[in-house]
C-alpha cells in the first residue's frame, strides 16, 4: 500500500492558483510567465500570460483560445497540451492535434506553433500533419543542435523536426521504450477512463542532456530510456538501426513532467507518492522533496534564477482519469522550489 507524505514541505511555496486545471507553466528571463490548460474539463482557455495582478490573460490573443464550431487551424488551437519558452528565447506550444488523448486527431492539427514575444505574433508553424496518425496525441517538445525532438503519447513514438526545413519524420515507432505496457497509478489507484479500461499514456516527457549528447525519454509508465542523438539526427538511419541504440536507463514509476539542470540531473514527479525524484547523470535516484500539496505534478520547469516550478495538475482527479469521476479540490496550484542549478542553454536562456 502506499504511504503518501502527511507533512508538508517548508522549501515548497505556492506561487499561482486557478480555477481551472492546468498542466504547463514557463518564464521568460524578463519576468514574464505563461501557462497552458489542458482540456480535461471541456473546452476554454488554453494558453495564458499571467499579468501581475494574477489574472490571466488569453495568449497571444482571444481568437486563438477561441471555442470554434469548426476548427480554423490558421487561428486556433484545437487541444494545447505543453509550452515552454525554447533556446531561442521564442515560446513554443505544443498542440496535441485531437481535443484530448484517446479521441480522433484533426487532419493537420498536430503542430508546434512559435510566438515572437517582442511582438507577441505567431512567427512560425510547423506542420506535423504529415506524421500525424489517426490516434496521434502530441505531448511535448525538447530542442537540441537545429532539431527538436517530440513525443507522441496516441501512437507511441517519436517525431525528429528539422527546425530549418521543417520537415518532420517519425522514429521508433512503438518501440518498446515508447510504449506504455504496465498499469498508471497516483496515489495508490489505478489509472482508468471513463469507460472503465486503464489509461495508457504513450510517449510522453522528453529531455536532453545539457551536453546534447544523449535524449532521455519513456512513457508516463515508465521506464525512462535514452538515445544518443547523433543515431535521432542522421536520416539515413532505417527504423531498426536506430531501435538498436535505445537502451532502457532507470525503472521509474508513473510520470507527471520532468525537466533537466545545468548539471544533467532529471527532476521526475512521481504522481503515484507525491514525490519530485531526482536523476544524476550516472543514473542515481534521490527523493528531493515529497508533500501532500503534490496531487499530479506535471510538466516542471527550471528559471534561470535557480527555481523548480511544479503544476500539481490534479489531473488523476479529472473524468478522463479517475473512471469518468470528477473529484478536482480547487484552486489548482503552481508551486516552486530552490535547487541548485539553472537550467542547460540547449534547454531555454
Amino acid at each position: 500500500m502506499v504511504q503518501l507524505p502527511e507533512r508538508e514541505d517548508p522549501r515548497l511555496m505556492q506561487e499561482l492558483s486557478s480555477d481551472r486545471v492546468w498542466t504547463g507553466v514557463t518564464t521568460a528571463r524578463d519576468g514574464r510567465r505563461f501557462v497552458s490548460f489542458p482540456s480535461a474539463e471541456g473546452p476554454g482557455l488554453q494558453v495564458a500570460e499571467v499579468v501581475p495582478v494574477g489574472q490571466f490573460v488569453p495568449y497571444p490573443n482571444g481568437k486563438w483560445n477561441q471555442v470554434l464550431d469548426g476548427r480554423d487551424l490558421d487561428t486556433g488551437f484545437v487541444g494545447v497540451n505543453a509550452l515552454r519558452i525554447g533556446p531561442d528565447g521564442r515560446l513554443w506550444i505544443v498542440d496535441a492535434g485531437a481535443p484530448g488523448l484517446g479521441q480522433p486527431a484533426v487532419p493537420g492539427g498536430a503542430r508546434l506553433i512559435v510566438v515572437d514575444l517582442t511582438l507577441d505574433v505567431i512567427a512560425r508553424v510547423y506542420d506535423l500533419g504529415p506524421v500525424q496518425r489517426e490516434n496521434s496525441y502530441i505531448d511535448d517538445v525538447r530542442f537540441n543542435r537545429g532539431n527538436a525532438y517530440v513525443t507522441d503519447a496516441g501512437a507511441p513514438g517519436l517525431i525528429v523536426v528539422d527546425l530549418a526545413s521543417g520537415q518532420a519524420r517519425r522514429v521508433l515507432d512503438n518501440h518498446e521504450s515508447t510504449v506504455c505496457t504496465r498499469t498508471m497509478y497516483a496515489d495508490g489507484q489505478a489509472l482508468r477512463g471513463k469507460d472503465g479500461g486503464e489509461v495508457r499514456v504513450h510517449a510522453d516527457q522528453l529531455e536532453v542532456s545539457p551536453d546534447g549528447r544523449y535524449l532521455y525519454y519513456q512513457p508516463a509508465c515508465g521506464p525512462l530510456a535514452r538515445i544518443e542523438t547523433a543515431y535521432l539526427d542522421d536520416p539515413s538511419l532505417s527504423a531498426d538501426a536506430v531501435a538498436e541504440h535505445a537502451e532502457m536507463w532507470v525503472d521509474t514509476p508513473t510520470t507527471g513532467g520532468t525537466a533537466i539542470d545545468a548539471t544533467g540531473t532529471i527532476y521526475l514527479s512521481d504522481v503515484e507518492q507525491r514525490r519530485i525524484l531526482t536523476i544524476t547523470p550516472d543514473g542515481q535516484v534521490s527523493t528531493l522533496l515529497a508533500d501532500p500539496r503534490l496531487v499530479w505534478g506535471d510538466a516542471m520547469w527550471i528559471d534561470h534564477l535557480r527555481r523548480l516550478w511544479i503544476p500539481a495538475a490534479q489531473l488523476n482527479r479529472t473524468e478522463g482519469l479517475a473512471g469518468g469521476e470528477q473529484s478536482v479540490e480547487y484552486p489548482v496550484n503552481v508551486y516552486r522550489v530552490e535547487i541548485d542549478a539553472g537550467p542547460p542553454a540547449n534547454d531555454h536562456p
